[in-house]
């Protein structure tokens, strides 16, 4: 341990940022033989997402266990409210991006090329959405890393164990305060594991960068370089002034906050995923942001799942690139569904890396 002693005592976010540039300068010059670290980038996505259901288990079902159900439903409404709006937000700045660059525009794909393929752009049912949230079998749905119908059967599963708490009955009681102490023990073992994984992160970090870059080199500033500009101007944009005033307006000061929620901020950057940024989120949002327990394990679970935001964006850009190539640029009216769609559709993606736009 003394020999990497300098490692672990360095900042973790500047090792992060380090491991970004030499990633992407290793990629950028050595180009395809940098697939070798490849490994290194799957392993730390893999951890990532070997916590994420453990967490949600623990710490939502401690967190539900922890507030009184009257609060717990309030701060469910107001997260479902928020969610939503930014998310319809996300979606509209994309487009708007996707305007102003015209990504695709030019590239003149003719119809022919696209034979036999078909688009299915109806939006994804919103009874079937809120039927699939309560789980047949929650082992089943925590095995396959199905998150919501997790957080449905957490969130009564909490409920109930908050209500054996307060019993009258003290067998019950006392029954439901060794429950509890099991699954806070739980949520407290995940903080340390989670911690450990973040030392890794810098590694890989830098495997994942060098990877990319190494595949991609120059094509990332070529014909759909203004697809990729278009799509991070709009995170930009929707970081600053959507999630900027809302902070503002609830009296929070946007610096501080993306201060403290910056190692968060570069492992979605460089994942891509929310599910295996959440775990780095939770633990930010209690050690350094000082949230209570019961508010983040049960607003940012939900949030990984529902307020898909980059995939939002996304969608906003790509449907805009997919009309200029083919050479049939959407119409407002195109666009006001798109809006509609693509946050029901964010709801149901998953939160992993998602593939461009060709």
């Amino acid at each position: 341990m003394k020999v990497f002693g300098w490692y672990f005592k360095s900042s973790l976010l500047a090792r992060i940022l380090i491991g970004l540039i030499l990633g992407s300068l290793c990629g950028l010059v050595f180009g395809p033989t940098m697939a070798w670290v490849s490994p290194f980038g799957e392993i730390f996505i893999r951890l990532l997402k070997m916590i994420v259901m453990p967490v949600i288990l623990f710490t939502l079902t401690v967190g539900a266990a922890s507030v009184h159900p009257s609060q717990l439903g309030r701060v469910g409404v107001k997260a479902l409210v928020i969610y939503t709006i930014t998310t319809g937000f996300a979606v509209s700045f994309g487009l708007i991006c996707g305007n102003i660059f015209q990504p695709g525009k030019g590239m003149q794909i003719a119809a022919a090329d696209a034979g036999g393929i078909t688009a299915d752009v109806s939006a994804p049912s919103l009874i079937d959405t809120l039927i699939n949230v309560v789980p047949v079998n929650p082992f089943g749905a925590l095995a396959e890393g199905n998150v919501l119908p997790v957080i449905f059967f957490c969130l009564i599963f909490g409920i109930g164990l908050a209500h054996a708490r307060n019993s009258e009955d003290e067998q019950i009681r006392q029954s439901g305060e060794t429950v509890f102490r099991f699954f806070n023990g739980g949520a407290e073992i995940m903080y340390k594991v989670v911690h450990w994984i973040l030392e890794y992160a810098p590694i890989g970090v830098f495997a994942l960068i060098a990877d990319i870059f190494g595949q991609q080199g120059t094509e990332a500033f070529g014909p759909l370089g203004w697809t990729t500009l278009a799509i991070y101007l709009a995170f930009a944009g929707h970081m600053v002034l959507v999630y900027g005033s809302m902070l503002l307006i609830f009296k929070l000061s946007p610096l501080i906050f993306y201060r403290k929620a910056r190692e968060a901020i570069v492992t979605a950057f460089v994942t891509r995923s929310s599910g295996g940024t959440l775990p780095v989120s939770m633990e930010i949002a209690g050690s350094e942001m000082g949230i209570s327990r019961g508010v983040y394990s049960f607003s940012l679970p939900l949030g990984a799942t529902i307020n898909m935001d980059g995939t939002a964006i996304y969608q906003g850009v790509c449907a805009i690139f997919v009309g200029f190539a083919i050479g049939a640029p959407l119409t407002f009216s195109q666009q006001l569904t798109i809006i509609a769609t693509a946050v029901l559709a964010s709801i149901g993606t998953a939160g992993v890396p998602v593939p461009s736009c060709s």
